[in-house]
Parts: C-alpha cells; structure tokens; sequence
C-alpha cells in the first residue's frame, strides 16, 4: 500500500485510526466526574499534539538516522510561524499558502545553518546550533522588531494590507485563518450520555498533514537516502574512506528536517495566527530532544508517542492542584489526607516538571529505546506468556 512494506503500511494504518478517533480516545472518562480532569479530547491539545508530532518526527529524521543532534531546531519553528502570518497579513486568510510559505522559508533558513553547522560534529555541532537559535531569538526579541512584532510577538490587526479578502469581518473583527471557506476553529460536538466529544476542523487538517509526513517520514527511512544516512551515524569516517562525502547527505537531511519544523510552525499559526520570540528559545529546542528521546530515537512512530506524552502532562498534570487532589483524597481521614496531598503535591501544578524529569530518567536508564522499546517489551512478555500457556488436554493411551 502506497509503496510500503506490509508492516509500514500496518503502522500507518494504526496511526490514522488513532487519530482519527482520538476525540473518542482522549475523553474515557465523562464530564462531570472527578477523573474527568484527566480527559484531553478537547481541540486545542489535541492540535498541539499533532503539530508537534510533526516537529519531533522531522527532528528524528535529523537526530535518529544521522546521529546529529541539534540543539537549535526551534528556530525553524519560529520562522515558519513568523512567515505564516506575514502571508496572513498580506495576502489572504487561506492557510495553504500561509503553510508554504513557512515550509519554504524554514528549509532556506535551515540551508543557511546547516551549511555553516555540518562543518563541525558532535558537540561541537551542537553549540553551533544553539548559538544559531540563540541569535535567531535574540533577532526576533529586538534588533527585527519591526518585522517580528519584539517580546509582544506578530499579531493580526483590522489595518493589515490583505491582498485577497477584507481586511475585517461583517461585524468589524479581525478574520479568523480557515480553508476555502472553512474556519480552522470550527466544531460540533456529539453528546452521548455523559460523554461530550468535539470534533474540530483545525485538528483534522493538521492530523490529515501528520499523516502526510509521517508517510514521507517512512519512505525516508526505507530509501537509499536513509541507508546512507545511517551509514554516516554508525562510521562516519570508514564513510570517507569509501570515496563518498557525506556531507551534502547530512545537509540534506538537516534541510528536511528544518523543513518539518517550519511546517510545524506553519500549522501552529494557522490554528492560532500568533507568531511570538519564545519559540525560537533554546528550551523550545530542548524539549523537541526529550520528545524524541522519551519515544524512542530512530523509530518511526516513537517520536509523536513522545510528543504526544510531554503534551500530555503539559497540558493536564500541570493543572491539577491542590483542591482537586483534596477531592481525591477526601475520603481518607483528615491528618492522612493532608499527608498525602502534600506528598503527591510537588509532583504536580507547577512542578509537573519534576515528575517530566523523573520519567525522563527513568527511560534513558531502564528503556534506552524509549517507549517504543517498553511496548516491544511488553508484546513480547505477552507473547512468552501465551506461549507458554499448557495446551489443551489430550487423551494419551494407557501404557
């Protein structure tokens, strides 16, 4: 199917039918309860969880197949957004131009880095990277304030010389980015029993783009290009001895992978058409790393496991707080019950961090290969379990 193997196109199978009904999947519990909290089938996480996934895979096509690990890669994120919204400011609301653009501006914008960068390896590449992003942000925060909008970021405004559409809606707002019509915050929701699931038009055109790239992701890995890409991450220097220079494979490679992360940042515009300096920050960077890391690096589908996680507790475990974990705990005695919540309380809120940290280290020592590994792990528990279940009984003849 689509010129992938059988076990490809399984995967990517599974992931389409994964996000497909992640409205579904993201919202077990009903509104209402007290595990509801839990629950993150709501739009905007689920877009995030998407778009981000976009950002981690093309970042694992760099750091997975080449060994290169960049710690800079957030800058391509930030130039797809800022492109994404000057085409919103100057030509239409339309999010496919918007989307080209940012693709197109961050692979020219990782062509320039890369090209510079991939003269050095190792550590030494990585600081190059950093340093790049580092300037890249410090760029945007107030030398290009006029161009970047500085610390209070690019925003849409009812002034804004838009080629194709009005300027301002029929009412005088500002006009919300949409597809032929078609707004990217547009919902319906679907109430059965205490269940309410939202489908959002924003989250299935960027899940339709995940897909997309998640392919292209596949076909990567399983062509030549990906073989020599992997030939220069195990011995880069018996590489050399071969007669092939592997450094327009690596700058490629980076290209593509920057690419992604101006797509990534693309999409983040055109769910929210807001383009702001933070993004470009070295922790943006960091935290594509631990996504990619905490999934599983070189993997296929690791990486958006990994993104999905760290959005996940983002997004969820830094709300909960003190109130809500007294709720829980209400039916312990009162001494016990505030012994508890002041145990479980640093883990939480604002200290969601910490507990990032300990799963963090908690995979890099007992799941080197990321999630991805503890799934293996576990199948193949389940599978020696099976196996070694008795067969059924069978009537032997007496001796």
């Amino acid at each position: 199917m689509f010129g992938l193997d059988k076990k490809d196109a399984s995967l990517l199978l599974i992931v389409a039918v994964l996000v497909a009904f992640a409205p579904f999947l993201l919202n077990p519990f009903p509104e209402g309860s007290a595990m509801a909290q839990f629950n993150a089938g709501y739009p905007d996480l689920m877009q995030r969880f998407v778009i981000f996934g976009i950002f981690a895979i093309g970042f694992n096509i760099l750091f997975g197949l080449t060994g290169y690990l960049s710690f800079g890669h957030a800058a391509f994120l930030g130039v797809g957004s800022y492109a994404a919204v000057w085409m919103f400011k100057l030509l239409s609301m339309n999010v496919l131009p918007a989307i080209i653009l940012a693709v197109i501006t961050a692979g020219i914008f990782a062509l320039i880095i890369g090209y510079v960068s991939l003269r050095r390896s190792g550590i030494y590449f990585s600081i190059l990277t950093l340093a790049f992003a580092q300037m890249s942000f410090a760029l945007a925060y107030s030398v290009l304030t006029p161009i970047t909008g500085g610390e209070t970021g690019l925003q849409l405004a009812l002034d804004d010389p838009r080629i194709f559409g009005s300027a301002t809606t029929a009412d005088g707002n500002i006009p919300v980015p949409g597809l032929f019509g078609l707004e990217m915050r547009d919902s319906m929701e679907l109430a059965l029993g205490g269940w309410v699931f939202t489908f959002n038009f924003g989250y299935y055109f960027c899940a339709i783009i995940m897909l997309v790239a998640f392919y292209l992701s596949i076909r990567i890995f399983r062509s030549p290009f990906g073989m020599m890409l992997r030939a220069v991450k195990s011995n880069q220097q018996r590489l050399n001895y071969t007669g092939l220079n592997p450094r327009p494979y690596t700058l490629a490679a980076f290209v593509i992978s920057g690419m992604y992360a101006g797509l990534a940042g693309g999409l983040m515009a055109s769910m929210d058409p807001l383009a702001g300096a933070e993004r470009m920050f070295w922790t943006a960077s960091g935290e594509v790393v631990l996504m990619t890391i905490l999934g599983g690096v070189g993997t296929l589908i690791g990486p958006v496991l990994g993104a999905g996680m760290i959005k996940y507790m983002e997004n969820i475990i830094s709300k909960i707080n003190s109130d809500i974990l007294h709720g829980w705990f209400a039916f312990l005695p009162d001494g016990l019950e505030d012994l508890v919540v002041t145990m479980i309380y640093p883990f939480i809120g604002k200290g969601w961090h910490l507990t990032l940290g300990i799963v963090f280290m908690l995979v890099v020592i007992f799941l080197p290969g990321g999630l991805v590994e503890g799934g293996q792990r576990l199948a193949r528990l389940m599978g020696r379990k099976k196996a070694e279940q008795p067969k059924s009984a069978k009537t032997e003849p007496a001796e």
